[in-house]
C-alpha cells in the first residue's frame, strides 16, 4: 500500500526567544492551548518505555498533573508500562497536536508519586472507572470477553454500598524531565526544532536543532 498523503505546515513558528529561560513554562502553555482548543483528549501523549530485552514500546495515557515540573500520570502498577518503569525508572512522553502542527518529546526519569497523592486522585474518578482498576489484571492474557466481564461484575458485589478504595497496585508515576524538544511544523518541511537539557544545576541550555 502506498500512500502520498501531505501536509505543508504553516500554522505557526518557534524561536529561541520563545522558549529561552522558560521551557516548562511553554509545555504547560502549549497543554492548555490544546485543552482550550477543544480538540479530543487534548492531555494525551504516548508513553515510551524499553522492556527487559531491549524492545521499545509505546502506548496512549493521559497526563493528568504538570505539578512541581513532572509529568503526572496514573496506572497498574503491574502493567507492561508500570513493570517497565519500576525496572529501568526511565521513560519518554511524546505529545502530537495535529490541530496547531505541534510536538513535544520529553525524555526523563519516573517516580511513584506519594501514597495520598494516587488516593486523591483515585477518589475523585468515576466509581466505574475505580471498580475497573481492581476488575482488570492489566496486561496480562484473558481467555475471553465474558471472563473479564465476571471479573468485573464480582468487583461491583464485593463493593456494593461501599466506597471503593485505591488498590495497592494501582497508582500514580512523575516524569521529570531532563530533555525537552519542542517541534512546530513549517512548510517546505522547514520545521523549528528547539531542544531543552537540563544541566545539573537545574538550569536549561537550549540549542535549535535542523529538521
Amino acid at each position: 500500500m502506498s500512500l502520498h498523503s501531505r501536509t505543508d505546515y504553516v500554522k505557526g513558528t518557534l524561536d529561541l526567544g520563545d522558549v529561552e529561560n522558560n521551557p516548562w513554562g511553554v509545555l504547560e502553555a502549549w497543554v492548555q492551548e490544546a485543552v482550550d482548543a477543544g480538540i479530543s483528549d487534548p492531555t494525551a501523549f504516548t508513553l515510551s518505555t524499553v522492556d527487559a530485552n531491549g524492545f521499545p514500546h509505546g502506548r496512549v495515557v493521559l497526563l493528568r498533573d504538570t505539578r512541581r515540573e513532572q509529568l503526572v500520570f496514573f496506572t497498574n502498577y503491574r502493567s507492561e508500562k508500570g513493570q517497565d518503569v519500576e525496572r529501568l525508572g526511565r521513560a519518554g512522553a511524546t505529545f502530537f497536536w495535529p490541530h496547531a502542527e505541534r510536538q513535544i518529546r520529553v525524555r526523563g526519569h519516573v517516580e511513584r508519586v506519594p501514597e495520598e497523592e494516587s488516593d486523591a486522585y483515585f477518589s475523585s474518578r468515576p466509581r466505574a472507572s475505580q471498580l475497573g482498576a481492581w476488575s482488570s489484571n492489566q496486561s496480562q492474557s484473558v481467555s475471553t470477553r465474558q471472563m473479564l466481564e465476571d471479573q468485573y461484575s464480582q468487583r461491583d458485589k464485593e463493593f456494593d454500598g461501599q466506597t471503593v478504595p485505591r488498590p495497592a497496585h494501582w497508582g500514580g508515576y512523575a516524569l521529570t524531565p531532563e530533555v525537552i524538544e519542542f517541534w512546530q511544523g513549517r512548510a517546505s518541511r522547514m520545521h523549528d526544532r528547539i531542544v531543552c537539557t537540563r544541566g545539573a544545576e537545574g538550569a536549561w541550555t537550549l540549542e535549535r536543532l535542523q529538521p
